[in-house]
């Protein structure tokens, strides 16, 4: 059982205000596994003013650059040698396989600390500019000030790594809500940073619930807010941030398309489909849950993804032989179940999986890898974002009808081509609009390369020198010429 009874404020553990808990429940076992404190909108309230006074008046936003990049430099080797710690809390509490929790969930983040670091290492944070009067002109990078940063339950250390590193590294003091579910590994990662010895205030974290958290996104002592989430909450923090004219940067939701083109291997374009969301259940946001591939291979693909997918060992999550662990919570569950049964209404043929749990598993949060053939793109399975291990396979009769489908989505965060041919398939990729894409895999998430979307995905790029930036402001100085 863990047991966390402080937020961490001011560089502080603080008792909350109230005497509200999260309990947190095993995906797996459905039993109880440890409570946190809940904190309050007094304790975001406390939380801002001990970020405000670290940005104001603390040496943080001061610091030479370097010494910001060796600080997380610190932060990573500390990271890198209590992984195995931190991996086995994110099993528990999210029942993410420990295989993957261990090299997604763990490793992944810590090489992503170190990434930032080189990045910041050599970033241009002053530069000169010839002025076209005759004059130069200084640019100047700048902190933005007092970062709100909302992370989801899903992937939540490389969801702060994300945000919280490059925020730091460019001087900002940051507040953390961490979802209710993922609260436990936010702490571990406050403990981390605690241990390192930043300056008080510089990074405070408060688990807490959807009303507090829209408090805090409105809150006027905010200067950003970036947010990690659903499209329709993402909306309403827009919302919330227009009106105290708070900067903001949302990745939300995605429906990306896979499209297999004409000399696409099945079982390869099956491979990609599952390594993109299945270690976590389906529940990434990029992962490839629309298969788009030509109508007279239709039935060579469903058979690929049927065979790859129902290969998948489901169970404990503990179990290092596990390749998928349940769905996050019941409500999920009950998600998921409720769009396979839509799917089988709306007339898509079940090709394998379903609401059944699967074999050898009688308690948790499980659902069955599922895949759905001759799919109309219009259908809800096609259109809304499950979160779950689903799979719809649509059939195109030429390449613009496959450009066509993969286009027709609210949604544009990521995509795939599968070809033989490279230069055919990034012509492909070109024509799709989303704001990350692979050919023949799904999306990389390499550090150096921005990650967002556009639609209804959001907007603002978080990895690479983009990621860093995102957290700066420019400030022009002119030089009268003597």
């Amino acid at each position: 059982m863990w047991d966390r009874q402080h937020l961490f404020i001011g560089g502080a553990w603080v008792a909350p205000s109230t005497d509200r808990q999260i309990e947190m429940i095993s995906p797996h076992s459905e039993e109880p596994i440890g409570q946190v404190a809940a904190a309050s909108v007094a304790d975001v309230d406390r939380a801002v003013a001990a970020a405000r006074q670290a940005f104001d008046e603390g040496p943080w936003p001061r610091t030479d650059p370097a010494e910001r990049v060796e600080a997380i430099r610190r932060l990573a080797a500390r990271y890198g040698k209590r992984g195995d710690e931190l991996a086995a809390l994110i099993c528990a509490e999210l029942g993410a396989p420990i295989s993957f929790a261990r090299r997604a969930q763990v490793a992944l983040p810590g090489m992503m600390m170190t990434a930032f670091a080189d990045i910041a290492a050599g970033y241009p944070w002053q530069e000169k500019r010839p002025g076209v009067y005759g004059q130069d002109v200084i640019l100047r990078r700048e902190p933005v000030g007092v970062v709100a940063a909302v992370v989801p339950w899903n992937m939540p250390q490389f969801l702060t790594v994300t945000k919280v590193i490059p925020a730091l590294l460019a001087g900002c003091a940051v507040i953390l809500k961490p979802a209710p579910e993922s609260s436990l590994d936010a702490l571990f990662f406050a403990d981390l940073v605690e241990e390192i010895g930043l300056p008080a205030g510089v990074l405070n974290v408060v688990p807490a619930d959807r009303d507090v958290s829209a408090y805090l996104v409105g809150h006027p002592g905010i200067d950003k807010v970036s947010f990690t989430g659903s499209s329709g909450a993402g909306r309403q923090v827009a919302a919330a941030c227009a009106a105290q004219l708070t900067k903001v940067s949302l990745e939300l939701g995605g429906k990306s398309a896979a499209i297999a083109l004409a000399d696409a291997d099945p079982a390869a374009v099956a491979l990609a489909v599952r390594l993109s969301g299945m270690g976590m259940a389906g529940q990434i946001c990029n992962s490839l849950t629309r298969v788009v591939v030509p109508a007279s291979r239709i039935d060579d693909h469903a058979d690929a993804l049927a065979a790859t997918l129902s290969a998948i060992r489901v169970g404990d999550p503990a179990d290092p032989a596990t390749q998928m662990g349940p769905l996050v919570a019941r409500r999920q569950q009950e998600r998921v179940r409720g769009y396979i049964d839509t799917g089988i209404r709306e007339g898509a043929r079940l090709v394998t999986g379903g609401t059944a749990l699967p074999d050898g598993v009688d308690r948790g949060w499980y659902v069955r890898p599922t895949v759905f053939s001759d799919v109309d793109n219009a259908m809800t399975i096609a259109q809304e974002e499950i979160f779950g291990p689903v799979v719809v396979v649509i059939p195109y009769h030429d390449e613009n009808e496959a450009v066509r489908i993969a286009n027709d989505s609210e949604y544009g965060l990521a995509g795939s081509v599968f070809t033989a041919d490279v230069e055919r398939g990034l012509a492909v990729a070109a024509q799709v609009r989303t704001g990350t894409f692979g050919v023949n895999q799904g999306y990389a998430m390499d550090p150096a390369a921005p990650f967002g979307g556009v639609k209804a995905s959001g907007y603002g790029r978080e990895l690479g020198r983009e990621g860093i930036e995102s957290y700066l402001d420019v400030k022009s100085i002119s030089v009268a010429a003597p």
